[in-house]
C-alpha cells in the first residue's frame, strides 16, 4: 500500500471515530427535563468549563456526557502516582514497553472507577430535573454514562494507534471547535455601523496577535548543548545538533486548566451555599473582586511549577546524561548538572506562566474593549489546546510521510 493510501486510511479512521464521538453527545439520557436543565445551568461557570472538554455533553446530559474527562483525570493521577510510588516508577522506566503497557492498563481501570464516581455524582445532581427519580433511573444513568466514557476512551486509543495524532487531544480539539459557532452566533456585524466594524477589526487583530503569542509559547524552547565523550575524543568543536530542548511552556495547557477549574469553584459554591459568612469569604475570589486576578496569576504560577517539574525532573535528566556518557559543556556531571538544569527550568517556568496569565487575560480584555462577549467563548485554555494539538498533529503527519518515504527508499 502506498504512502498516500495509508494516509487516507488513517485519516478516514480518525474522522470516523471523531464523528461517532460527536454523535453520541446528542443522544440524550431519557427521563430528564432537558429544557429546564439547560435554562437552569446555562450561565453556570463550572458547567461551561466542563463543556469545553465534553463538547457540550454536560449541558445536554447525553450518553457521552462525561466524554474523555475521566480518562484525563486518570492519566493525571497516574502521573502523580508514578512519581511518588517507586514500584510504578520502576515499571515505567526499567521495564520498557511491557511496563508502559501495564501502566496503560492500570490507567484504564482507574478510568472505569473515576467514571463510576462521576456518573454517580451526576445522577444525584440532576435529581430536580428528572421526571421519575428512583433507583432504576440512578442505575441506568450510571451504567449509561460510564459505558459512554469507556467507549470514548476506546475511540481515543483507536485514533492514537490506527489514526493520525493523539486520540485524547483530538477529541478535546473537536469539542472546543464545535463550541465556537455557538459562541459566535449571538454576534452580528452591522456593515453600516463604523463602530461595529472597528470593533470587529480590532477583535480580529487581537485574535491574530494572541494566536501568534500562543504559538510562540508552545514552540519556544531553550536549547542546552550537550557533548559526549566520543565527540570530545574526535574534535574539540561542539556539535550544535546535540542539545536538550527545554520548552518555555513545559506544562502545556494543564496549569491553566487546573487554575481555571480552581477559580470556578468559588463561583459555584457562592451560588449553592446560603451561609452569610461563607459567602463573604468566597466574595474575595469572585471575578468582581480585586483579589481575583492576583490569585489567578499565583495559581497559574504554582501549577506551572508543580506540573512542569512533575513532567521533567532535572535529576532524571542528569542521570540519563551520565548513563549515555554525555554532559553539558563546563558543567560537572551529577548534582552540578541537576542544579544547572533546575535553574534554567525555574526561569523558563516562571516566564512561561506569566505569558499564560497574560493570554488568559486577553479574552476578557478584548471583550471589554470591543463589547463582543462571544470572544470569551474562545478563552486561553481553548486556544492553547487548539494550537498545541494542531501543531502536534501536523508534525505527526509530516513525520509519518517522511518515514514512509525513507522506508520506500530503503526497499
Amino acid at each position: 500500500m502506498s504512502t498516500v493510501n495509508k494516509l487516507k486510511e488513517k485519516t478516514f479512521i480518525t474522522l470516523l471515530m471523531l464523528l461517532l464521538a460527536r454523535l453520541g453527545i446528542f443522544i440524550p439520557i431519557p427521563g430528564i427535563d432537558h429544557n429546564t436543565f439547560n435554562n437552569s445551568f446555562g450561565q453556570n461557570g463550572l458547567i461551561n468549563f466542563l463543556n469545553i472538554f465534553s463538547g457540550g455533553g454536560f449541558s445536554t446530559v447525553g450518553i457521552f456526557a462525561l466524554g474523555i474527562v475521566p480518562y484525563i483525570n486518570s492519566s493525571i493521577i497516574m502521573q502523580l502516582l508514578t512519581k511518588t510510588i517507586p514500584e510504578l516508577e520502576n515499571l515505567q522506566q526499567e521495564e520498557g514497553e511491557a511496563g508502559r503497557k501495564k501502566i496503560t492498563q492500570i490507567t484504564r481501570y482507574l478510568t472505569l472507577v473515576w467514571a463510576l464516581i462521576q456518573s454517580t455524582a451526576i445522577a444525584i445532581w440532576i435529581k430536580p430535573y428528572v421526571f421519575n427519580w428512583n433507583s432504576h433511573f440512578i442505575i441506568d444513568c450510571i451504567i449509561t454514562l460510564t459505558t459512554g466514557s469507556i467507549i470514548i476512551m476506546w475511540f481515543s486509543e483507536i485514533i492514537t494507534e490506527y489514526g493520525i495524532g493523539n486520540g485524547t487531544s483530538l477529541l478535546i480539539f473537536q469539542n472546543i471547535v464545535s463550541g465556537i459557532p455557538k459562541n459566535l452566533k449571538s454576534y452580528t456585524i452591522n456593515i453600516y455601523s463604523k463602530e461595529t466594524i472597528t470593533n470587529f477589526l480590532l477583535l480580529l487583530t487581537f485574535f491574530i496577535v494572541m494566536l501568534m503569542i500562543t504559538i510562540l509559547i508552545q514552540e519556544g524552547k531553550r536549547k542546552v548543548l550537550i557533548v559526549s565523550a566520543r565527540q570530545l575524543g574526535k574534535s574539540n568543536e561542539l556539535n550544535l545538533q546535540s542539545y536538550i530542548p527545554l520548552k518555555l511552556n513545559q506544562g502545556g495547557v494543564m496549569p491553566i486548566v487546573f487554575a481555571s477549574a480552581a477559580m470556578t469553584l468559588p463561583i459555584y459554591l457562592s451560588n449553592r451555599l446560603k451561609n452569610i459568612l461563607t459567602n463573604k469569604i468566597l466574595a474575595f475570589f469572585l471575578p468582581s473582586s480585586f483579589m481575583y486576578l492576583p490569585l489567578y496569576c499565583i495559581l497559574i504560577i504554582i501549577f506551572s511549577y508543580f506540573y512542569s517539574l512533575l513532567v521533567l525532573n532535572p535529576e532524571d535528566i542528569a542521570k540519563n546524561l551520565r548513563k549515555m556518557g554525555a554532559s553539558i559543556p563546563n558543567i560537572r556531571p551529577g548534582s552540578d548538572t541537576s542544579k544547572y538544569l533546575g535553574k534554567i527550568l525555574n526561569k523558563l517556568i516562571f516566564i512561561g506562566s506569566i505569558f499564560l496569565f497574560l493570554i488568559a487575560l486577553v479574552p476578557s480584555l478584548v471583550s471589554y474593549i470591543t463589547q463582543i462577549e462571544s470572544f470569551k467563548g474562545l478563552g486561553a485554555t481553548s486556544l492553547l489546546i487548539l494550537v498545541s494539538v494542531a501543531i502536534d498533529t501536523a508534525k505527526q503527519i509530516q513525520t509519518y510521510i517522511i518515514s514512509q518515504q525513507y522506508d520506500n527508499i530503503m526497499e
